[in-house]
């Protein structure tokens, strides 16, 4: 099956929204096995909209129409489509008492338009919202399958999954479908992880193997084609075994899946091993913080941390002598080591990283643009530090800073 994706909205072809639905149904469509060729943007015209549709019949087997179903005038996407393929448009009657109780709840005066929210070709299979109000379709007819979602990310995501997802699985059902596996990597880049495995990549035939650039990591994604949910993940194993056997390439996988962080697994890690952590953060402000507390259930592992930015914060909140401080410097691997050990005491934890560096404009104490010292101390044991060097924004360099910290604290939680 190949499938078109034709995003509806002036507001995309003006810049001034970001199409991110596209990317999630193209992945979806992908892991179902459906081959995703075009994807096409058109704005509020019915002409062009027209246009756009019978271009993608000419070329797709299914036509995933995005956006156009709101109340107003330019919400056009419905009716051009049920024109074109002269489908009577119905009020969906499990939408309309949605929308009904709505309005009912919030003590909102309805607006005739509104019942443009609600209707549905005839002949078509209503695809329930429900997070929002505008009710979606999926049809087969004259040899092509039609499916129409909201634009809203939240209303579009949740539709396709618990909606139209289950209906194209039903339709491709009795065919091989693709079973997908990401590996995630820090600490490499991709062309160095590439080079080590480029006779993986040269010779792959099924399963595939896909190199991807994230921020600050690279992900491996491992697809294969198979009938069986047993078959595939036989061959998938196979593969994964192939790529950490290669050389030192192991060292730098963390963890599976798209919806993985080293954040997450960091904190998993805490929560098997029964330990705490803390920082002290002077570069990072804070960021390293409000990366843990984006964790759920962080609060297990996490007890809290310091901020000390300036030289005379460190000396009050972290009690490092300021002669110490002024003598060695703030970026040093002495500040590193003393912010780390003496966090670790105040707060009573287990682990305590601190970062201290310069994360620009301007150098200090000598130090270049991306010079960064991680601390770490661990309970019973002396605290070390190491000195690292980013490069790019201000932001970047705080962010690598983090990501760092993060691994550093993994490996040495994998080593107890």
């Amino acid at each position: 099956m190949k499938a078109e994706i034709i995003a509806v909205g002036t507001e995309l072809l003006m810049g001034q929204v970001v199409n991110t639905n596209a990317a999630v149904i193209s992945e979806y469509l992908a892991d179902l096995g459906i081959d995703i060729y075009y994807h096409v943007t058109v704005g509020d015209n019915r002409k062009r909209l027209n246009e756009a549709i019978l271009q993608a019949e000419k070329r797709s087997d299914l036509l995933i129409l995005v956006g156009g179903l709101g109340p107003t005038e330019d919400d056009i996407t419905k009716q051009v489509l049920a024109k074109h393929l002269s489908e009577k448009l119905v009020s969906d009657p499990s939408s309309k008492k949605k929308l009904e109780d709505y309005f009912a709840q919030t003590k909102r005066e309805k607006m005739a338009n509104n019942e443009r929210q609600v209707l549905v070709m005839e002949n078509a299979k209503a695809l329930f919202n429900h997070v929002g109000l505008a009710v979606g379709a999926f049809l087969q007819k004259n040899n092509h399958y039609y499916a129409v979602l909201p634009g809203p990310p939240s209303e579009m995501k949740t539709m396709l999954t618990k909606e139209l997802k289950p209906l194209l699985q039903e339709i491709i059902g009795k065919n091989e479908q693709i079973h997908v596996r990401v590996l995630r990597f820090y600490g490499t880049s991709e062309s160095q992880l590439t080079t080590k495995l480029e006779k993986l990549i040269v010779e792959q035939t099924d399963p595939t193997l896909a190199p991807y650039t994230k921020k600050t990591e690279v992900t491996l994604r491992l697809a294969t084609k198979s009938k069986s949910t047993s078959e595939a993940i036989k061959k998938l194993d196979k593969l994964e075994q192939n790529i950490l056997t290669t050389e030192s390439v192991a060292s730098y996988f963390y963890g599976y899946g798209d919806d993985n962080s080293l954040v997450k697994v960091v904190v998993s890690l805490l929560k098997e091993k029964g330990q705490t952590v803390t920082v002290a953060e002077s570069l990072t402000a804070g960021l390293f913080q409000s990366t843990l507390g984006d964790v759920k259930g962080v609060s297990e592992v996490y007890k809290g941390g310091v901020v000390a930015y300036s030289l005379e914060a460190k000396a009050k909140l972290l009690g490092i002598s300021e002669a110490s401080l002024l003598e060695e410097g703030v970026v040093s691997e002495f500040t590193a080591r003393m912010m780390a050990e003496n966090a670790r005491d105040i707060i009573d934890a287990d682990y305590a990283l601190s970062f201290t560096g310069v994360a620009g404009p301007d150098s200090l104490e000598e130090n270049s643009l991306g010079t960064v010292w991680i601390g770490l101390a661990r309970r019973g044991k002396p605290p070390a530090a190491r000195l690292f060097h980013f490069s790019k924004t201000r932001q970047f360099i705080r962010e690598s800073a983090v990501m760092c910290g993060l691994d550093i604290l993994r490996r040495e939680l994998l080593k107890n």
